[in-house]
């Protein structure tokens, strides 16, 4: 397996994520050929113009006829196609990977694919990401000091999984391993669930009456709060729609936590929405701590 600075990768999908892969990689492995692969021509220009690539391509198959590394930077329901396209040509001994929000579903699609999950594909998800999109909001920075998560299977080759790791290292992240299962309940709760919720709450305050009076005169709390709510809807559709059963199952347990909620508003029970605020409060301490203390990026050059 060649050395990831001697590599040609292939990037699908040149966005906010698969961009800023290109743009750390290009940083970490001069001599590496990174070819982007997109639809929109305008902004692969722009691209190989920044020096985030060493070329590109608009028809995936040309461009993994000879890839060493395919990532594959594209919404969930869009990787099956994907899949389709370059399987009849990607090389054997080319590593495949992606970035995809939901691990269960890219693997079942990958298996639909090639009939059994190949040894060389590692799945993979960087926490990491904003609410703008396209290749325009791309930063090298964007994985430094942030996790990225790896769900390898029994039968994933350990040289191909050393590699992947050591490709998102070179971007900053931290690199931590999980089950595919594992990993679509944490990210249910710790980020499908709010996305949920903020565009839910924006959705239904435009509804009312006065929503413009309402928007006008929201406080920073609301932009705060409501900031995801201008994510990539195509993105979030994807991700809804693939791990729906993960993401209900924490939202179930919200709602009976809000009905709880509901009831101390109408009771006016002080002590309870005290304490409510109060552990709220403590948890995100911690949380805030834990970042803190988090292992902090490697120097850039």
């Amino acid at each position: 397996m060649k050395p990831l600075s001697q590599s040609r990768i292939v990037i699908i999908g040149l966005g906010l994520i698969g961009g800023s892969l290109a743009r750390a990689l290009r940083r970490a492995l001069p001599d590496a050929a990174i070819t982007g692969v997109g639809r929109d021509e305008a902004a692969l220009q722009r691209a190989l113009a920044d020096d985030s690539i060493t070329g590109y391509a608009t028809h995936m198959r040309i461009a993994c006829l000879h890839a060493d590394v395919v990532v594959l930077g594209l919404p969930v329901l869009s990787i099956e196609a994907a899949l389709r396209e370059i399987q009849p040509v990607l090389p054997p001994q080319a590593v495949l990977t992606d970035v995809g929000s939901v691990k269960g579903e890219v693997i079942a699609a990958v298996q639909r694919v090639f009939g059994t999950v190949p040894a060389r594909f590692v799945p993979g998800h960087p926490i990491a990401g904003s609410e703008r999109s396209g290749y325009d909001a791309s930063l090298a920075s964007l994985f430094q000091g942030r996790k990225t998560i790896l769900t390898p299977l029994a039968q994933t080759d350990p040289e191909a999984l050393t590699l992947v790791r050591g490709l998102w290292q070179l971007t900053g992240a931290e690199v931590v391993d999980m089950s595919a299962e594992h990993h679509d309940a944490v990210l249910a709760a710790t980020s499908h669930l709010p996305h949920l919720l903020a565009f839910a709450l924006v959705d239904t305050l435009s509804h009312q009456g006065e929503s413009e009076e309402i928007f006008r005169f929201a406080a920073g709390g609301f932009r705060d709060f409501t900031r995801i709510a201008s994510s990539d809807p195509v993105m979030w559709r994807d991700i809804f729609l693939t791990n729906g059963e993960a993401t209900v199952a924490v939202l179930d347990r919200f709602i009976g936590d809000l009905a709880n909620v509901r009831q101390a508003l109408l009771d006016k029970d002080a002590q309870a929405l005290h304490d409510l605020c109060r552990r709220a409060r403590e948890s995100r301490a911690r949380f805030l701590a834990l970042l803190q203390n988090a292992p902090r990026p490697p120097e850039s050059d």
